[in-house]
């Protein structure tokens, strides 16, 4: 796992005193993003000085130099910058090795990626099974490629400034570049105040953008860009339920080993994050099976709360790690420690992201860090693809009952339902319901949703209400017409679980996971994103995943291979933060000052005074506001942190 950075000056020949500086630059860039590769560095510059590649490493497959990057094929004229890991290396090795033109020097995945790629070119993505991001630079053709994995594993961002496309891991590392400017996206904004986090391509800096997850981009000599997706979820064959439940339940459980067992793969210690829930506890079974030696956990508590509060996993955590013979740390946070840590944690996300489950995600990362990890396993992905969340089956029911018999109802009627409950007062959220559905929005936006359109009236300033588009239900529109085109016998459960997938887990979850395990040097693996397992499991329709409040069924249903019946049955707790006490206790100082000097205001586009007014009917314990207000509280930062002088 690594950092990636460079540059393609695309216009024009470039002086001896232009490459000086393009490559000093891309050394800043490089540098940047240390954090991600402590292990070594590289930097290479093309004969003409118009390519620069930089590369920070962290060594996981093949620990000597010989896996220095950036890396080149036999005669130099493909030169890479690799990211991530390649599970299926080994076997794409042995084929190359039977063709006499391809001759090795190293065992790294990277070295199998450069000579694959002379023989694929761009199609060389279609053979790897991994996680990653990389930029080829191809001399003979005069272009870059970037490309970035199947599930988002791995973040890639871009930008076209100067002549230049630039790239990198880190959008901190563009940032350096003095090329690039630093502007508001206000359609970001939107969507940010919408998702709690940008969905892909844009950034909440204009002209910054995210590579989405199954694409290449190819930059040409003329500075031309190509970008194209290379897979989907909805691949592959005709969706249809399996002959039987049991063949449904042994798939599952086949393609569940097999992605864990390829996850092991390593030259470094290898450990497991665990919470005692299902998906983690998963891991753990398959990996303490899979390994010679006992397995190292990491689990968060946050000191001063009782289990009946239900912020910490550790009863359950402490469980399974018994029951396997783990090696079981407990990682205690205190409130205090969240307070020094949050204004770090600003620069570290790049841009806001919304969860407020960053910050253990912080805190576990650092402790398996110096607990000597380098690699760990993590349960993201599970609940997308398994319909694991509550939400998932309620919506399930709501969308099959009053949903699609309003649905039924003329446009005309269905609007006149609404103004009805609007004069009714119902609650604001049924009246939400109710104005999608007359205005032919979809049900389902997303699991994160912080301001629905009709709480922005509030929120924006009418300068706001000007500026700002408050159409970011359009961008979730466009996953339903994609399922609906590709598989129109796609049930709602199908439909919610592609929505999540195409924004919410790679560009939140994911993003997440990357920000905050590669600040300390930490490569985290999602057996459950592995794309074959994905792609079975949202083939499946809702009765092999909901049967009635149990979610996640045909998986817990594998599970009991490996697991007791009362964790697999454990009621699904998340990774929760006791953000609602925190923002009434010792984050509340801290929290109130952020919002109250917002650098925001100056903007004009939203109403700090309706903020201040939802912080102190949190604050009083009238509602609670508690994520809206850490969004708002991570936005603030952030601006603070990259635009304020």
């Amino acid at each position: 796992m690594c950092g990636i950075v460079g540059q393609f000056h695309f216009r024009g020949a470039t002086t001896p005193g232009e490459a000086a500086r393009d490559r000093e630059r891309v050394h800043r860039m490089r540098d940047a993003i240390a954090h991600r590769g402590p292990d070594d560095a590289g930097l290479w510059q093309s004969e003409d000085g118009r390519v620069v590649l930089g590369h920070r490493r962290l060594s996981i497959v093949d620990l000597s130099p010989a896996g220095h990057q950036p890396m080149a094929n036999e005669d130099g004229a493909v030169q890479i910058v690799f990211n991530g890991e390649i599970y299926n290396h080994a076997e794409l090795r042995q084929r190359l090795r039977l063709d006499d033109r391809h001759r090795f020097r190293s065992r790294s995945d990277t070295e199998v990626i450069v000579h694959l790629y002379e023989e694929r070119q761009a199609e060389v993505v279609n053979a790897l099974d991994g996680m990653f991001a990389f930029a080829v630079w191809d001399a003979a053709r005069r272009q870059l490629v970037l490309a970035r994995d199947r599930m988002g594993k791995k973040p890639l961002y871009y930008v076209v400034a100067g002549g230049r496309l630039l790239f990198a891991s880190e959008i901190k590392a563009l940032l350096a570049h003095p090329e690039v400017a630093r502007r508001l996206d206000l359609v970001a904004l939107d969507q940010y105040l919408t998702f709690s986090n940008v969905p892909e391509p844009r950034t909440l800096f204009e002209g910054i953008r995210k590579l989405p997850a199954g694409h290449t981009l190819i930059c040409d000599e003329r500075g031309e860009l190509t970008i194209a997706r290379y897979w989907s979820p909805l691949d592959g064959p005709a969706w249809g339920a399996p002959a039987h439940r049991g063949e449904a339940v042994e798939r599952v459980r086949g393609l569940l080993h097999d992605a864990v067992k390829k996850r092991l793969m390593s030259d470094v210690p290898v450990g497991a994050f665990l919470s005692g829930g299902v998906d983690s506890s998963t891991n753990v079974a398959l990996m303490s099976a899979l390994m010679a030696t006992p397995l190292q956990t990491f689990t968060i508590e946050f000191t001063g709360f009782g289990p009946a509060e239900n912020f910490h996993d550790v009863p359950y955590a402490r469980q399974v790690a018994a029951m396997f013979g783990c090696r079981h740390t407990e990682v205690q946070v205190t409130a205090a420690e969240a307070v020094r840590y949050v204004p770090e944690m600003v620069e570290h996300q790049d841009e806001p992201l919304g969860d407020p489950a960053c910050l253990p995600m912080h805190f576990v990362s650092r402790a398996a860090r110096q607990a000597g990890i380098t690699v760990v396993l993590v349960g993201e992905g599970s609940d997308e693809v398994f319909c694991g969340y509550p939400d998932f089956a309620r919506l399930y029911q709501t969308y099959h009952g009053r949903w699609s018999q309003l649905m039924k109802l003329p446009a005309w009627a269905r609007r006149a339902v609404r103004r009805g409950a609007e004069l009714a007062r119902a609650p604001a959220g049924r009246v939400d319901v109710l104005r999608r559905a007359a205005e032919g929005e979809p049900l389902y936006l997303g699991l994160d949703v912080v301001f629905f359109d009709w709480e922005k009236d509030a929120l924006y300033t009418p300068a706001g209400k000007a500026a700002l588009p408050r159409r970011a239900a359009d961008t979730v529109a466009a996953y339903y017409d994609e399922i609906a085109t590709r598989r129109p016998g796609a049930d709602f459960s199908q439909q919610m679980s592609y929505v999540e997938l195409r924004n919410r887990l790679p560009e939140l979850l994911l993003m997440r996971v990357d920000k905050f395990s590669m600040q300390h040097s930490l490569e985290a693996r999602a057996p459950f994103l592995d794309p074959a397992l994905t792609s079975y499991a949202l083939s499946l329709p809702a009765a092999y995943k909901i049967d009635g409040e149990r979610t996640k069924a045909v998986l817990k249903d594998a599970a009991r291979a490996w697991l007791p019946e009362d964790v697999i049955e454990r009621k699904k707790q998340g990774f929760r933060v006791p953000l609602p006490a925190w923002l009434r206790g010792e984050l509340a100082g801290w929290a109130e000052d952020l919002l109250r000097r917002s650098p925001l205001q100056k903007l004009g586009l939203i109403d700090f005074d309706h903020v201040l007014a939802l912080w102190r009917r949190h604050r009083d314990g009238q509602a609670d506001h508690s994520f809206d207000l850490w969004c708002l509280i991570n936005l603030s930062g952030w601006y603070e942190q990259w635009f304020s002088p």
